[in-house]
C-alpha cells in the first residue's frame, strides 16, 4: 500500500510539473503572438537584459519579444525553429554580440544576410575584456555604464528604423540612462567602504563589475557555468578564502550551488545570492523584478560580504 502510495504522488508530481512547464511554454508562444498582433515596431532580443533596455526605450511605440523563456540559462540555450522565425519577422534584432549566443554567427547571420532585419550588435563599442584564446567575456551589462551605452545603441538603431518617433526614443533612452548613471554613483559609493576587493563567485560573470568598481574576481568555475573544476582548483579557491579571509561565497539563481556550498563549507564561511541577471525566473517576474531592482539586490550583497 505505501509503494501505491508513493507511486501516486511521483505521478501526480510529475503531472504537476508538466502542467506548469505547459503553461510557462504557452505564455512564451502568446508573448509571440502579442508581438505580431498590432502592427508596432517589431524587436526581437536574446536575453533579458536587452530586453529590458529595449522595453525602456521602446515605451508604447514598440513590441519587445524576449528569445529566451523564465529561467532559462542563457550559456546552454538554443533557439527553437518558431524563434528563428520570429527574428526574421522582426525589424530590429539585437544580441549580446560577445560570444554569449554562438548561434547567432554560427546560424542566423548567414540567414538574415539581405533582408529587411535590422540587427544590432550590443557589444559594439564596449571595452570588452578578453578571455582565452580569442574570445570574450560577454557579462558587460552588469556594469552599469556599459548598460548605459547599449541603451543608447538601442536608442540609435529604432530611432533609425521609426526617425518619427526618434526624440521619444531618445528621450526615453536618456530617462533610463540617468537612472543606470545612479546606480553606478551608489555602486562607486560603497565600493569607497568595502574593506575587502575580493568577490568570490560561482563563475565568472562579475568582471565588468569588478573593473569598474575595483574589486577582484576569483571564480569557482570559468566563464561558462557548465565548466566542472578539478579538486585541485577546488582546494586552491579555499585556500584563497582562507588566506584572504573571505566571509562570504557567492551564487547565481539560474545556476546550481552545489559548489558554492562545497567551498563554503571547506572554508567555514557562509554563502550569498550574486544575480547575474542573465534572465529573471517566473517568480521574479511575477515580483515586478528588473534590472534596476536586482542590481540594488546585487548591491545589498555586497555591502554585507564586503563592508
Amino acid at each position: 500500500m505505501k509503494k501505491l502510495y508513493f507511486g501516486v504522488l511521483l505521478v501526480l508530481a510529475a503531472v504537476i510539473i508538466t502542467a506548469c512547464g505547459n503553461k510557462s511554454e504557452q505564455a512564451h508562444v502568446q508573448a509571440l503572438k502579442n508581438v505580431n498582433a498590432d502592427g508596432k515596431l517589431k524587436v526581437v532580443t536574446t536575453f533579458y537584459p536587452l530586453y529590458e533596455f529595449a522595453s525602456q526605450t521602446g515605451g508604447d511605440r514598440v513590441n519587445v519579444y524576449n528569445l529566451m523563456p523564465p529561467g532559462a540559462e542563457p550559456h546552454d540555450w538554443e533557439p527553437a525553429p518558431r524563434d528563428m522565425a520570429s527574428i526574421e519577422q522582426a525589424d530590429l534584432f539585437i544580441y549580446n554580440g560577445a560570444g554569449l549566443e554562438p548561434w547567432v554567427e554560427q546560424r542566423l547571420l548567414p540567414v538574415l544576410a539581405g533582408k529587411k532585419v535590422k540587427v544590432l550588435d550590443a557589444s559594439a563599442g564596449q571595452k570588452l575584456i578578453s578571455a582565452s584564446k580569442g574570445t570574450y567575456d560577454p557579462h558587460y551589462w552588469l556594469d552599469p555604464l556599459m548598460a548605459r551605452h547599449t541603451v543608447e545603441s538601442i536608442a540609435a538603431a529604432i530611432s533609425e528604423i521609426d526617425p518619427n518617433n526618434g526624440q521619444y526614443y531618445r528621450e526615453r533612452a536618456s530617462a533610463y540612462g540617468e537612472k543606470l548613471l545612479k546606480l553606478d554613483k551608489e555602486y562607486s559609493a560603497a565600493a569607497q567602504s568595502f574593506t575587502s576587493k575580493d568577490l568570490v563567485t560561482s563563475h565568472s560573470a562579475f568582471a565588468y563589475m569588478c573593473r569598474r568598481y575595483g574589486m577582484q574576481q576569483v571564480s569557482v568555475l570559468g566563464l561558462s557555468p557548465e565548466a566542472q573544476p578539478s579538486p585541485a582548483q577546488l582546494k586552491e579557491v579555499v585556500e584563497f578564502v582562507r588566506q584572504n579571509k573571505v566571509r562570504c561565497i557567492f551564487f547565481e539563481p539560474l545556476i546550481s550551488s552545489q559548489l558554492s556550498e562545497t567551498v563554503a563549507r571547506e572554508a567555514k564561511v557562509k554563502t550569498g545570492v550574486l544575480n547575474t541577471i542573465a534572465g529573471l525566473t517566473e517568480e521574479q517576474q511575477a515580483q515586478g523584478e528588473n534590472y534596476i531592482s536586482l542590481m540594488y539586490s546585487n548591491l545589498a550583497a555586497l555591502k554585507e560580504a564586503l563592508q
